[in-house]
């Protein structure tokens, strides 16, 4: 299944490019990972365009405080699911910038997720997804990453 990354602004901090960088070249052996990077400008209405633009014909996840919160085994669980469906293909995930995802956004994703209600800049959630995404990708294999 392909991964796709949607997120508003590239890192400019030096330890989230690197650690972009590290789980990038990690997941490689796992998945096909793209990530995207798109302008924080307009309307929000033209910034839920854009992210349901580029993520057509994706099962979307937006990760947003307001959403589920997941365990790393519950993550692994809806992976599994969406592998075993045969209709889900590639996932986009959408992060959003300093002002969040709105409403429209929110409403047009398949899945609203949390990594808990504190808010997490958007480096640094790019960071974490990318590493969750690999200790799910250990996990389906029993790999010891995940201990």
């Amino acid at each position: 299944m392909k991964w796709k990354i949607i997120v508003t602004g590239k890192p400019s901090l030096a330890f989230a490019r690197d650690g972009v960088a590290e789980y990038e070249k990690r997941l490689r052996r796992y998945a096909p990972v793209e990530i995207l990077y798109l302008k924080d400008a307009g309307s929000p209405g033209d910034v839920a365009k854009r992210y349901g633009d580029a993520s057509d014909g994706c099962l979307t996840v937006a990760l947003d405080e307001r959403g589920e919160t997941w365990s790393t085994e519950d993550f692994r669980d809806a992976v599994l699911d969406w592998e075993m469906d045969g209709t889900v293909k590639a996932v986009a995930v959408w992060i959003g910038g300093a002002d969040g995802h709105g409403d429209e956004l929110r409403d047009r994703a398949d899945k609203v997720v949390s990594f808990g209600r504190m808010t997490l800049q958007h480096e640094l959630a790019l960071v974490v997804f990318l590493e969750q995404l690999y200790r799910v990708q250990t996990l389906k294999r029993g790999e010891p990453y995940h201990r």
